[in-house]
């Protein structure tokens, strides 16, 4: 069973900080795109941000320029840091290991983890 642990989420006022860490194993890491997702109450999950394997990056628009992924191919992490947080952005959060190549598709979750916005 492959895992992907995540770290980084908490309760925060708005316009502060938070950063999201994702550690996978070392080969799937290696082969998959990672990304973040996230799900408020109500709604679907949707894309926050990606990074590909040779390093393209994509953020959903909600989230440009305040927040920044990051990929750590010596430490099989990618980060995501959140600044300038609005109450919108709560929601939970997962991380995304996802392998596509022709018709092969394979993809893996991690357990989310809460991020609240609120005074």
């Amino acid at each position: 069973q492959v895992q992907l642990v995540e770290s980084g989420g908490g309760l925060v006022q708005p316009g502060g900080s938070l950063r999201l860490s994702c550690a996978a194993p070392a080969n799937i890491f290696s082969l998959y795109s990672m990304g973040w997702y996230r799900q408020a109450p109500g709604k679907e999950r949707e894309l926050v941000a990606g990074t590909s394997r040779g390093g393209s990056i994509n953020y959903a628009d909600s989230v440009k320029g305040r927040f920044t992924i990051s990929r750590d191919n010596a430490k099989n992490t990618v980060d995501l840091q959140m600044n300038s947080l609005k109450p919108e952005d709560t929601a939970v959060y997962y991380c995304n290991a996802k392998f596509v190549s022709g018709p092969l598709r394979n993809e893996y979750w991690g357990q989310g983890t809460q991020v609240t916005v609120s005074s």
